[in-house]
């Protein structure tokens, strides 16, 4: 699968799974970002979010509220540019 190719239905609900959250915080972006990119979510932002959802509740948080930013192996281009997606209000 490429990068850019979109999420097939399948491997989407795995995601919706995945970003559940336990933090209401968390939830709230994360629901935001299905609501509007979930037509168009691609391989490479399912990668990032799959990513930051290995991290704390906390940390995420964290990430999100720009209180820091993506370190080490999560400092890669798709995570930071997911976290741009994430961090937008519209």
């Amino acid at each position: 699968m490429n990068d850019t190719d979109l999420l097939d239905e399948r491997a989407l609900s795995k995601l919706r799974w995945r970003c559940r959250r336990g933090l209401l915080e968390n939830d709230l972006f994360i629901e935001r970002f299905f609501a509007e990119h979930e037509s168009c979510i691609t391989v490479r932002q399912a990668r990032a979010m799959t990513a930051l959802m290995d991290l704390s509740d906390n940390d995420l948080l964290d990430l999100l509220l720009q209180r820091k930013e993506p370190q080490d192996e999560l400092a890669c281009d798709e995570v930071v540019e997911l976290l741009g997606v994430l961090r937008t209000r519209h």
